[in-house]
């Protein structure tokens, strides 16, 4: 066994195999970008050495200095985790030239598979079947439009060295094709420096189902079972589970095999996930890739079967057989993961920026589990993924971990970014997807439920905050008098209090009595009686008893109470309302990015939804529309240049 591995990776799954790591004597060796100096897996580490600037290409994809600096500090294998250099077949190659252990599979291995269309045509004289399409090397946009217009639309591009959801198009139409063809290789270039594609048949209602393969090198090959990873939102997975729901036994069997065929194929070694695309009608699957590396969503198999896939990982890399054969191997409960991004739901999904203010993850137990790399205080930055964390749950059955998971999104306080967390309880509690009526068209299907309008704070609600405001602003060293704020010679304390909720302003009319608060808020009237003690807030509402959390940052106040998060804005009545200095005309970038391409001219009139730019951020592909019917005054960006968030990008007069 080892006695020191270098981990290639950052952010959560570095902190997770430094985990195990520890756990089995292991020493571990970090590497780290500069925007990464203090993160939580550097710290962890025994040892970290610094790679370069932030930029991924600068940093965590130079190969040659990651193995340098495995030799400097004595490491005898690379643990690649997952994205970066995991599935790079050269790094691989290099590694075992260097004479230290790759831990994941040989290099022809991931070369097999890194091409989809090359694993496809593997996989057919290995007898797995494969959704019909061109998974060719004629890259001609004329040639591939005609094979999609003969296999019949709904087609799907997809990135030949892709993954993650990255260099992927639904096209519904022929007229659509070249346009998203264009865009869908300038993503595969962004993201894996390479823009060749294949083009399916878009199955309308499919399930997303993958195994969890492991194989020795001693000729040992299992599946721990199936992971369904259905609920998808730009291809990404959202919301992953195991066991999948309502999977018929044999099913389960055919996959598995079928999943254990395609890795013996390979010569494949160490941990792998086979992905199947099943359709919902007929119940038939097809093999649709194989990541050759550890997945995002390992934890959830982790779960059920009781197992440490980090550790077998360690074993089977450092030339030991497979801890466990098929027969001993069983599903015990189930388990959902849920991916906690810093992201906007209610802004098209923009990935968010911003420093964690406030970061309250939900207490660890043998029925929740928190993987993240970050700790408050941190800073989710515009270089890499942003997720937060990821959020596993388990239970005796799949209604136990919903109720899980439920709890632990409630519990889970993030304040300084904008989060999903409230649209991953939706989802939870959406009724096709608790009864297990799940496939990829899922969040779509459920849009307007998923994402409703925005609603106002509650009166109990809005009682609170100006509760918790009055206390926090009587303690605060900015109020000299700020103690004796409920006493008046001649009288009681009566003010107006004011947030803001979007564009809606609600007014708290506040008294003390000498007794208590007395609140009014529209129709409704409190007799209240509080106390603060930093964040934390305990309140009695006309008898009612609650406790809440209140954060406040500048003039943002954020509530958690109940399993709930309010957002508003606090009116400062000292404060002077700035004119504007913009017009509505002009269009800001919604964060920060690389203007790819300007799909309009200056002068031009354009229809409302129209698309005038396509801005690029963490190499996912965003496109500006025209907000109304009008013209296009100027672009203040050209393409190839970075925006900041809120710069302006489009001059835009509407009609």
């Amino acid at each position: 066994m080892f006695t020191k591995i270098l981990i290639a990776n950052r952010g959560e799954i570095a902190c997770r195999v430094i985990k195990t790591a520890r756990a089995m004597g292991i020493r571990t060796v970090a590497v780290y970008s500069d925007a990464d100096a203090g993160a939580r897996f550097v710290k962890l580490a025994d040892e970290a050495y610094r790679l370069g600037p932030a930029p991924a290409a600068e940093s965590y994809l130079k190969a040659d200095l990651i193995l340098d600096i495995a030799k400097q500090s004595g490491a005898q294998a690379v643990h690649p985790g997952y994205g970066f250099l995991s599935e790079n077949e050269d790094f691989a190659a290099a590694c075992e030239a260097a004479g230290i252990a790759f831990i994941g599979p040989p290099a022809s291995a991931i070369a097999a598979m890194g091409s989809k269309s090359a694993a496809k045509a593997l996989m057919e004289t290995a007898n797995v079947p494969l959704v019909p399409g061109y998974h060719g090397d004629n890259q001609d946009e004329q040639f591939l439009k005609t094979q999609a217009d003969n296999m019949g639309y709904p087609v799907l591009i997809k990135a030949s060295a892709g993954g993650g959801g990255k260099g992927m198009r639904i096209v519904e139409r022929s007229d659509d094709f070249i346009a998203a063809l264009a865009s869908c290789q300038r993503e595969a270039r962004a993201s894996f420096g390479d823009d060749k594609v294949l083009v399916e048949k878009y199955l309308t209602r499919p399930r997303h189902v993958e195994i969890q393969v492991f194989a020795d090198s001693l000729g040992g090959c299992v599946y721990l079972f199936e992971r369904d990873c259905s609920v998808q939102r730009r291809h990404q997975k959202v919301l992953e589970e195991a066991p999948a729901p309502h999977l018929p036994a044999a099913t389960r069997q055919a996959m598995g095999e079928a999943a254990v065929a395609a890795a013996r194929a390979v010569g494949y070694v160490g941990a792998g996930t086979v992905e199947f695309i099943m359709d919902v009608e007929s119940g038939q699957f097809y093999f649709m890739e194989m990541n050759t590396r550890l997945q995002v969503e390992h934890p959830v198999t982790e779960m059920i079967t009781g197992q440490d896939l980090v550790a077998w990982q360690l074993k089977v890399a450092s030339g030991q057989p497979l801890p466990l054969q098929q027969h001993e191997l069983a599903i015990h409960g189930h388990s959902i993961e849920a991916r906690i991004y810093a992201e906007d739901p209610d802004k098209g999904f923009l990935p968010a920026t911003g420093t964690l203010l406030h970061l309250v993850p939900p207490v660890e137990n043998a029925h929740v589990r928190v993987d993240t790399g970050v700790l408050q205080g941190d800073t989710i930055s515009p270089f890499y993924d942003p997720m937060i964390a990821k959020l596993i749950v388990w239970g005796e059955t799949r209604e136990a971990a919903l109720q899980q998971l439920d709890a632990a999104l409630a519990a889970y306080q993030v304040v300084g970014v904008t989060t999903n967390i409230r649209f991953l309880r939706r989802i939870a509690a959406n009724p096709a997807f608790a009864s297990g009526d799940v496939d990829t068209g899922l969040i779509a299907r459920y849009h307007d439920s998923l994402l409703p309008a925005p609603v106002a704070p509650s009166s109990e609600q809005l009682a609170l905050l100006a509760v918790g405001e009055t206390l926090a602003a009587a303690s605060s060293d900015d109020h000299a008098f700020g103690a004796l704020q409920g006493w008046r010679l001649n009288g009681e304390l009566t003010r107006r209090i004011g947030f803001t909720h979007g564009e809606q302003r609600c007014d708290v009319l506040l008294r003390y009595d000498g007794k208590g608060f007395v609140l009014t808020i529209g129709d409704d009237t409190f007799h209240a009686s509080a106390s603060l003690h930093g964040k934390r807030l305990a309140a009695n509402l006309g008898g009612k008893q609650l406790q809440a959390t209140l954060v406040r940052h500048g003039l943002q106040r954020v509530l958690f109470t109940g399993g709930e998060r309010i957002a508003v804005d606090y009116l400062d009545p000292y404060a002077y309302e700035e004119a504007g200095v913009h017009g509505e005309t002009h269009m800001k970038a919604p964060m920060p990015g690389r203007v790819v391409a300007l799909l309009a001219e200056a002068g031009a009139r354009v229809a409302k939804g129209e698309p005038l730019l396509i801005l690029e951020a963490m190499k996912m592909e965003h496109t500006i529309t025209a907000p109304a019917d009008g013209k296009v005054l100027a672009f203040y960006f050209a393409a190839g240049e970075q925006v900041n968030d809120g710069d302006e990008l489009v001059d835009f007069e509407a009609d």
